[in-house]
């Protein structure tokens, strides 16, 4: 084709923000989806947090990542008029004796001053226990996911459709693309944990993971920072909270989230906080991982107008806005694949 046309499998965070990154260029695209009511992307959290894990570090490029991410939603928020990004103070408490000796060291490394607010967060023990062991941080935030990817869904209008894509329905030949008839330059891949089944990349090595968080009711008392010991905690707009999160390597088909690890996350919950609370409801959903990387795009190796998309794991609210600029820089402009994230260059053939 002499004009690029692309259709995006996938109205996930990946495909959402590619989809946006073509709009800002001008370039038509189709997007499809199942429309299925539980997704990763749409159970996803939406934290953004630059220290992160048990290790205590700074989140991989999250210099790159979030100035990226804190333009491309501000930007689009005007563009929808409605706001679906939210900077957060965010406490985290050191839950054990291994993150209180390591945090000092931690601490004096030069990358993770920059996060940390220099004043020992003030928070009330009647809410939360053992309050004072822990440290607030700079420029964290949450994603409004549900409203991002719905307002999004609206706003693409007639380039939205729904519906269920095999792979076997999609046609590459050396000028482009056909599906249902229609032609495009590209496919791009941006399934999720699904794309594990698509026959072309069952080489990519998946290690998906099932996520569940909680929807509780607590009285924080005005408390609207983000609060993590074991597990966090957000405010959430309509007057609830959202608490998470697990990971299940292991997990049955159709996935659901084992009675075991449930009340596991609620003891963390009620260890954590001293108030009483009430689970009202739980999300499960399977996130995108692939072995060993933080996430991969671009053309298959055998099929150059095929592209894949995936991979973003827990950090698809950070990364994704960065990552669909740099895969449209690619594919329209022929700009290079960063190694770490080039789909060819981990191809093991």
């Amino acid at each position: 084709m002499s004009q690029p046309r692309l259709l995006i499998i996938g109205q996930g965070l990946a495909g959402t923000a590619l989809a946006w990154r073509l709009q800002e260029r001008g370039v038509p695209f189709v997007i499809v989806d199942r429309g299925d009511p539980v997704t990763s992307s749409k159970v996803a959290a939406g934290l953004i947090t630059p220290v992160t894990g048990m290790r205590l570090k700074v989140s991989w490029r999250f210099e790159v990542f979030y100035p990226e991410a804190l333009r491309f939603y501000r930007k689009l928020g005007k563009r929808l008029g409605r706001r679906v990004f939210f900077p957060r103070g965010y406490v985290r408490l050191l839950q054990n004796e291994q993150e209180r000796q390591k945090w000092p060291r931690r601490l004096l490394e030069s990358e993770v001053g920059p996060f940390v607010h220099p004043h020992i967060p003030e928070l009330d023990p009647t809410i939360v226990t053992l309050p004072h062991e822990g440290f607030q941080q700079r420029h964290a935030a949450w994603l409004d996911t549900v409203t991002y990817l719905e307002a999004s869904r609206r706003f693409f209008g007639a380039a939205y459709r729904q519906a269920i894509v095999e792979p076997g329905e999609v046609h590459d030949d050396v000028e482009g693309v056909t599906w249902q008839g229609e032609r495009f330059s590209h496919v791009v891949w941006a399934q999720g944990w699904q794309a594990a089944r698509h026959p072309l990349f069952h080489w990519v090595p998946f290690q998906n993971a099932l996520g569940t968080l909680l929807t509780v009711k607590v009285d924080l008392q005005g408390e609207r920072r983000i609060l993590n010991r074991g597990c966090w905690i957000i405010p959430q707009p309509n007057g609830t909270m959202r608490a998470g999160s697990t990971y299940e390597w292991s997990f049955p088909n159709p996935p659901a989230a084992s009675s075991k690890v449930l009340e596991e996350l609620e003891k963390k919950l009620r260890d954590f906080l001293a108030v009483p609370l009430e689970v009202v409801d739980y999300q499960s959903a399977v996130r995108p991982i692939i072995k060993g990387r933080q996430a991969l795009l671009g053309a298959h190796p055998s099929h150059p107008r095929i592209i894949f998309f995936n991979g973003l794991g827990s950090k698809g609210s950070v990364r994704s806005p960065w990552l669909a600029k740099h895969l449209a820089e690619h594919i329209l402009d022929g700009a290079p694949l960063d190694p770490e994230f080039d789909l060819q260059a981990n191809d093991p053939a």
